[in-house]
């Protein structure tokens, strides 16, 4: 009798003096095609605009050798609503991985656990409020989105703990508090002057027009931090898929781990957030596709942010290409996203009947 290894099944484990990992060749090749796909993408969305360029002179200009009509047009006008669309894509879709991992539930992400929804009810706010202006001229309006979002975050977690973390109180305690920012932002819209109601509703859909260098530079340098501290805690985290008593008898010191994790998760929806919005569905679908592309049995997190910056910026595109009137990024993803939710909700419920 002769058995069959699949692609995704190969590894091999690897040793470099103190340090061994497992090398897996499935995993390493479907993540370079997620990188490379996403490279073209991103090329691709600031070669395409009023004034288009070929493919060619983008990669020129890139590497800088491009001519200065070229230069112009990709480093100053494209190139930071692009930038801006990829770091905020790769933030949301390792926020994802994070949160869905921790809580051990695909239904998991910044958008059912309030995140999204107190940075919104935050950012409705200064927009709406007659002081409002003042506020957002002296810190702007998104560390104002990013501080709503990090407290509602933090919120959600005291809230939910009981001696530990539970998935199941996480999300039902997540629902509720999004389901309390959400009616918050729609009284604001309420009370609101329409003017004020117009520049809201452009921020709550998600939006990528108009972005700056210096929103691409702090979205950047904060991401980086808050992924470097990832990576470093991030090997105690598989131990804890086997339950809290696996993790213990590891060595894994599950609740600190668990709460470093997920602040650095809710940092990072709250920071993506405040440069391109509540942009949503992001981080619920790119952890679950990444999981079935690399047969992994929880989400990956480097593959997660890859695909979540590939999606946002390709959202982007199709907005830009497809849609009239150059409609905001979100409303393409909550097209992808609402569809993928459905079957989510439709298969754990089929699984709960099996």
């Amino acid at each position: 009798m002769s058995t069959q290894t699949h692609p995704e099944q190969m590894h091999a484990g690897v040793r470099v003096g103190g340090w061994s990992w497992v090398w897996r060749p499935w995993i390493v090749l479907v993540t370079v095609i997620l990188a490379a796909l996403t490279f073209l993408i991103f090329c691709v969305s600031i070669a395409i605009g009023d004034f288009t360029i070929d493919l060619g002179a983008v990669f020129r200009t890139l590497i800088g050798q491009g001519e200065r009509v070229d230069e112009f047009v990709i480093m100053d006008l494209r190139m930071p609503r692009a930038l801006v669309g990829l770091i905020a894509g790769a933030a949301l879709g390792i926020s994802g991985a994070l949160t869905q991992s921790i809580a051990r539930n695909p239904l998991a992400s910044p958008d059912v656990l309030g995140i999204t929804g107190g940075a919104s009810a935050t950012a409705v706010f200064l927009v709406t409020a007659s002081g409002g202006a003042a506020i957002t001229s002296s810190i702007g309006l998104p560390a104002a989105a990013l501080t709503g979002g990090l407290f509602t975050g933090l919120l959600v977690y005291f809230l939910a703990w009981r001696k530990g973390i539970d998935g199941f109180r996480l999300i039902l305690i997540g629902v509720s508090v999004s389901a309390v920012m959400q009616a918050l932002t729609t009284w604001l819209l309420v009370l609101a002057d329409i003017r004020d109601v117009a520049r809201a509703q452009v921020w709550l859909v998600g939006s990528l027009d108009s972005r700056s260098w210096s929103q691409v530079w702090t979205t950047l340098w904060v991401t980086i931090a808050l992924v470097l501290v990832v990576l470093v805690i991030s090997f105690q985290l598989r131990p804890m898929h086997f339950g809290d008593d696996v993790a213990a008898g590891l060595g894994v010191r599950y609740g600190a781990v668990r709460a470093v994790l997920l602040l650095c998760g809710v940092l990072l929806a709250a920071v993506a957030v405040s440069a391109a919005g509540p942009v949503p569905f992001v981080a619920l679908v790119a952890p679950q596709i990444t999981m079935r592309l690399l047969k992994s049995p929880v989400p990956p997190l480097l593959a997660s942010g890859m695909f979540g910056a590939l999606l946002l910026i390709g959202s982007d595109l199709i907005a830009r290409l497809v849609l009239p009137n150059d409609l905001p990024v979100g409303i393409v993803t909550a097209m992808i996203g609402g569809p993928f939710l459905v079957y989510l909700l439709v298969r754990a419920n089929v699984k709960r009947a099996a």
